[in-house]
Formats: C-alpha cells, sequence, structure tokens
C-alpha cells in the first residue's frame, strides 16, 4: 500500500485521510539542500528505526532497527557519507536522530537521493512523528504518532510515499 501525500498538508492511506506536516519550503519537484523543502516523487519506504525507550518495537512489515544516543544523519554535501547514517560525534555536519522532542520516536527512510547520493540535491528525508501543531518539517513528511503506527503496521516490502507537486 502507498502513502498518498497531498502538497495541502493531508495524506491518504488506503481509505484513511490524515493531516501531515511537510516542508517549511513547500513541495518541490528540484529539492536542494537546506531549501526546507520537501521533495515531490514516489520514495520507497526503506526501513523503521525507532527509539526503544519510548516504547516497544512498533508493528511492522519494514526492517526494524533501534537508534542509540550516538546515531547522527550527515547533511553536509562535501562529506563523503553524504546523506547516510553516521555515529556522532562526526566530524562534518550532521543531524542527531537521538531527539528529546519526540519527532524522531520513529523515523521512517525514505528512498530519496540514495541510489546514489547526488551531493547538495537533499538529505534525511523521513516519515516521522509530527509536532503536536504540525509545524512545517525542514522537508520530511510527518503524521500523528497514532497514524503513523497505522501506517507503519500496514507497511511492507514494496510501500511507497507518494508526494504529489502543488
Amino acid at each position: 500500500m502507498d502513502l498518498m501525500v497531498e502538497p495541502a498538508g493531508w495524506a491518504c492511506w488506503g481509505a484513511r485521510r490524515m493531516r501531515c506536516a511537510l516542508g517549511k519550503g513547500g513541495v518541490r519537484t528540484a529539492k536542494r539542500e537546506g531549501d526546507g523543502a520537501t521533495p515531490a516523487g514516489t520514495l520507497a519506504m526503506r526501513r523503521l528505526l525507532y527509539r526503544p525507550d519510548r516504547g516497544a518495537v512498533p508493528k511492522t512489515g519494514l526492517p526494524t532497527a533501534p537508534i542509540t544516543r550516538d546515531d547522527g544523519w550527515c547533511d553536509d554535501p562535501a562529506d563523503a557519507a553524504y546523506n547516510q547514517p553516521v555515529k556522532l560525534p562526526y566530524p562534518a555536519r550532521a543531524e542527531h536522530l537521538w531527539r528529546t522532542d519526540r519527532l524522531y520516536d520513529l523515523i521512517v527512510v525514505l528512498g530519496y537521493n540514495d541510489q546514489p547520493v547526488v551531493a547538495g540535491a537533499g538529505s534525511a528525508i523521513f516519515l516521522h512523528v509530527a509536532a503536536i501543531d504540525y509545524t512545517p518539517t525542514e522537508g520530511c513528511v510527518a503524521l500523528a504518532p497514532e497514524d503513523l503506527r497505522r501506517v507503519l503496521a500496514e507497511a511492507g516490502a514494496t510501500s511507497r510515499v507518494i508526494i504529489a507537486s502543488s
């Protein structure tokens, strides 16, 4: 099954319609690092990363792995590990995955700019937990925790996030 995402901030999973947060830079077909935009297109759900201290392993058909305090994601286009997981501290710029705000308690790594990685085309595009007020993301798609858990429970190896352009 696919998660269909509309630029107006709604997503559909089967017959279920859910509110979602998108990038503060809107939805773009020409995504660039740091633009705050969510990339338009069809993105595979690669795997689920989760905070093991914030609950049981979610039910899902996706590959899963726990995150730890030293997990990060390189967002430095000049680094060889750009748009890849890294261990912190890391010598280049990298995002911390272990966050206190609960937004990364569940992280679905999306297949964006990863086969192959193109420097500067955008990094760390995830499906993750939305803020209570659905504050725009830095380019990710975010759902309420209960909605994300419903999606995860039915997601599998062929599941995708399809983000429509404006």
